[in-house]
């Protein structure tokens, strides 16, 4: 899993209380060519979801599990169909699946890698936004980052020109439609997402 190549350097992050809404929001986003996606566990039939939309996406689709607490959380996920997975924080022992660890100071971002995370998800990034990614750059030039946390396409750029690999996008970008709002609005948002970060992905 090659996080500088997702489509828009984009994971969108799919979290609602109503489950077929959230599988219409994932399935939407593909359609409109955002196809990487985690759905968080605390989403409403979180795994019947997951499981869904890899039926319909196919084997190869960028679909993975977010809020991932334990173990037990990443083995329900793994079973379900879950490509990749995604915690909010420092999570030890998880399966043999591609992991986006969640920490935000440096002691935590040693403790990530050394648990073998593929990538660092900074969270929340608003607590020091892009110049604080770019302070922690400095000592951890190798560490892949991906700030997630109310990130905003104009955000988005200034991560990525700070040196994030890619972002996590919830609801700037899904909105309610995962509560089961407006499916048209989130295909007017994402194509000014694509929009927006195309100048990012072309850089």
């Amino acid at each position: 899993m090659n996080l500088t190549e997702l489509p828009f350097r984009t994971l969108a992050i799919v979290r609602g209380r109503d489950r077929d809404a959230a599988l219409r929001t994932v399935l939407t986003l593909a359609e409109e060519g955002i196809t990487a996606a985690e759905v968080s566990l605390t989403t409403t039939d979180a795994l019947w979801v997951i499981e869904q939309a890899r039926r319909e996406l196919g084997p190869d689709a960028l679909l993975g599990a977010g809020t991932v607490l334990s173990v037990e959380d990443a083995a329900r996920a793994a079973d379900a169909g879950a490509a990749f997975l995604v915690t909010p924080g420092l999570v030890a022992g998880l399966p043999e699946l591609p992991v986006l660890m969640g920490a935000l100071t440096p002691g935590e971002v040693i403790a990530a890698t050394a648990h073998g995370a593929l990538a660092v998800k900074l969270f929340p990034a608003l607590f020091g936004g892009p110049a604080y990614l770019n302070a922690l750059r400095a000592p951890f030039p190798d560490v892949p980052f991906v700030p997630v946390g109310g990130i905003d396409a104009t955000a988005a750029l200034a991560y990525l020109t700070a040196g994030a690999v890619a972002v996590g996008a919830g609801s700037p970008l899904v909105g309610d439609a995962a509560d089961g709002g407006d499916q048209a609005a989130l295909r007017t948002r994402a194509a000014q997402w694509r929009t927006a970060l195309t100048r990012a992905v072309t850089a």
